[in-house]
């Protein structure tokens, strides 16, 4: 069998199986969520010092409508104040926006021509198609992923943690491409940037220094490392690099790690150490992890209690019923668990769209849910989960919180995740930033 991006990512030669994702019709609108006549939400969406009240809308799919009233960019309790604008929401359910926990918006050739992909039998195969990809784009890193992003913002992601690479073959373009990218979507969507080394931290010749440079520059939040054993075949050293770099610059780690068996394991207990030993819990983050799924629920129970006692944080993207990790069962030891969307349309694979909410979708498909409740935490892990991983506030309708929502057409939010409707409105701060799944520049 032909290696994919799924088995690739996995380590081994093959999966066993494939899952496939279903796509349900959305359910059409049949009036867009409107402004009243005091005036256009758009009008005040680079300003957050305004009060807004959302008209008859049902949170979280409640069977009788109410009011939603944000102020300075939250929700407040009680009546609006005089003068508030308002957004007819047209008994449209109110849910909370999402959260992307891991992206590689530099990657993508989002909005561009169809690119054909060749064969590819190991991670230096995809790394080898990723520079040809990167050297063939006419539109800059910041114009590809600002069209990516700009994008999830519409399909209602209101953070990313996005991840661009680091190494020689592109300095740290990158980076700054995905700063110029958060920069220009500030009123619209909260951004950490991950410095990634994809080619590897001791294998490629000047990654490391890469790395330092971009910790220095300001313009990233994370730097990263990848299968230290699997890949980079230098675990310690890899670890000592990347850690040490991390502690000099007070930034924080986001590891990927798609070692299986006793190779992630070892090194997941590297990461563990060395984030006791640096007192760095709680800026920890390990990718992907699909070691946990294999283990023992003796053996997974006591390394998920070494995660949780060092807040090291964990990351899926649900890509088989095999590699998700097993969240309800980390969450028991206070591990905090985010969805991601991974890799969209790159020399990788031509699949992805950045839409979480699809994500959630997917992330019930793989693990074979059917009860509401069930359905429903898929959804509050690609709405909170994410926010715990990035240390954001829930968004979560409640007074205090942030106003970042999604006004949907359904029945309920269980019929929401298998139907996947349009995002007829997206609110961030309190303000519309999409209307109709269309972003609003």
């Amino acid at each position: 069998m032909q290696l994919s991006r799924r088995t690739m990512l996995a380590g081994a030669a093959a999966l066993a199986g494939t899952t496939a994702t279903a796509t349900a019709t959305a359910a059409p609108a049949s009036a867009s969520a409107s402004a009243s006549a005091s005036g256009s939400p758009e009008g005040q969406r680079h300003s957050k010092d305004k009060a807004v009240v959302f008209r008859d809308v049902r949170p979280f799919g409640a069977a009788k409508a109410t009011d939603l009233v944000a102020v300075d960019g939250r929700f407040v309790a009680g009546p609006a104040p005089r003068g508030a604008r308002v957004v007819e929401g047209g008994g449209r359910i109110a849910l909370p926006s999402l959260v992307d926990a891991h992206i590689h918006p530099d990657k993508t050739t989002w909005g561009g021509s169809w690119v054909s992909r060749r064969p590819a039998s190991a991670i230096a195969d995809y790394v080898e198609q990723d520079v040809e990809l990167f050297r063939a784009q006419r539109r800059p890193v910041a114009e590809r992923a600002y069209g990516l992003m700009a994008h999830a913002v519409a399909r209602g992601t209101r953070a990313m943690r996005a991840h661009a690479d680091v190494a020689p073959a592109y300095g740290l373009a990158g980076v700054a491409g995905l700063a110029e990218a958060r920069r220009r979507l500030r009123h619209a969507l909260d951004v950490q940037i991950v410095a990634f080394p994809q080619h590897g931290v001791v294998r490629t010749p000047g990654a490391a220094k890469l790395l330092e440079a971009a910790a220095r520059s300001g313009d990233v939040d994370m730097i990263g490392g990848i299968d230290p054993i699997g890949f980079d075949h230098a675990l310690d050293e890899q670890l000592d690099l990347v850690f040490g770099i991390a502690d000099r610059h007070g930034v924080g780690l986001d590891i990927h790690l798609h070692d299986r068996g006793e190779q992630g394991v070892r090194t997941l207990r590297g990461i563990v150490e060395r984030t006791r030993a640096l007192s760095l819990a709680g800026k920890v983050t390990v990718s992907h992890v699909f070691c946990l799924p294999g283990l023992s629920d003796r053996d997974l129970g006591a390394l998920a209690a070494d995660l949780g006692d060092q807040d090291i944080a964990l990351t899926t993207v649900a890509p088989s019923d095999s590699l998700v990790l097993p969240i309800a069962r980390l969450r028991e030891h206070g591990v905090r668990v985010g969805l991601g969307s991974d890799g969209v349309r790159d020399s990788w694979s031509p699949f992805g769209d950045a839409d979480m909410l699809h994500r959630a979708h997917i992330l019930g498909w793989v693990t074979d849910v059917r009860l509401d409740e069930e359905l429903t935490d898929c959804y509050r892990v690609a709405a909170h989960g994410g926010a715990d991983v990035m240390h954001l506030p829930h968004a979560d309708l409640k007074p205090g919180s942030p106003a970042d929502f999604v006004l949907v057409r359904g029945e309920c939010l269980p019929q929401v995740v298998v139907d996947m409707p349009r995002r007829d409105l997206v609110v961030h701060g309190g303000v519309v930033v999409a209307r109709d799944g269309v972003f609003l520049a």
